[in-house]
């Protein structure tokens, strides 16, 4: 449960003061990883008191989740053009941006990976990565119907298609932090472009 001062606000809804406060969880993950992680290691590089912190985030747990809820809205942040598109267009540079995963450094890959890790164990980052993964389900299930409305996708099972991408997605870029392979992210998305021409485009195309 997040904390009632919080209301883990998306978007425009989340204060100044929490912004600071996700930009400073992110470098602690950076210099320390997850398993080091602790609430001290964040007011480290927190401007402002621990005290405010705890204001907003009661534990390190409640103060992740709504990291994580940070980080979709920065996704979203970078698609929301994407509307404008075609849905081909726009099938794409969500795949790409999926792809690409954060613009963030090497060693906060790795935390993330860890961070993962706990979600069998810890039912509230379970229940985090799994109303993210929803999200992303919904926005490329979303994109493959109003493909299919226009013409331009086969008549396929929109939320098949979406988790299969996903899958594609979420191994390509676990193997490529886990083994430092840069080329597995490059061969999967040449994988997905052979998917969609050989199950969502038609045969005349």
């Amino acid at each position: 449960m997040i904390s009632q001062h919080d209301g883990r606000g998306h978007g425009d809804e989340r204060s100044e003061t929490q912004t600071a406060i996700m930009e400073a969880t992110y470098r602690a993950l950076c210099e320390h990883g997850y398993a080091d992680l602790t609430m001290q290691a964040i007011a480290d590089e927190f401007e402002k008191s621990k005290s405010l912190i705890h204001y907003h985030y009661d534990t390190k747990e409640e103060l992740l989740v709504a990291f994580l809820d940070y980080l979709i809205d920065g996704f979203l942040a970078k698609v929301e053009d994407t509307d404008d598109e075609d849905p081909r267009e726009r099938l794409d540079t969500l795949v790409d941006t999926l792809l690409a995963g954060p613009e963030k450094s090497e060693d906060f890959q790795v935390a993330m990976l860890e961070l993962r890790s706990q979600a069998p164990y810890v039912e509230a980052y379970r229940e985090a990565f799994s109303a993210n993964d929803a999200h992303l389900r919904s926005l490329l299930a979303d994109t493959v119907r109003d493909g299919i409305e226009a013409g331009e996708f086969r008549d396929v099972d929109p939320d098949r298609v979406a988790e299969t991408l996903l899958v594609l997605v979420d191994g390509a870029r676990s193997r490529s932090v886990l083994f430092g392979d840069s080329d597995t992210v490059e061969h999967t998305r040449q994988t997905i472009d052979g998917y969609v021409r050989s199950h969502l485009l038609p045969d005349d195309t």
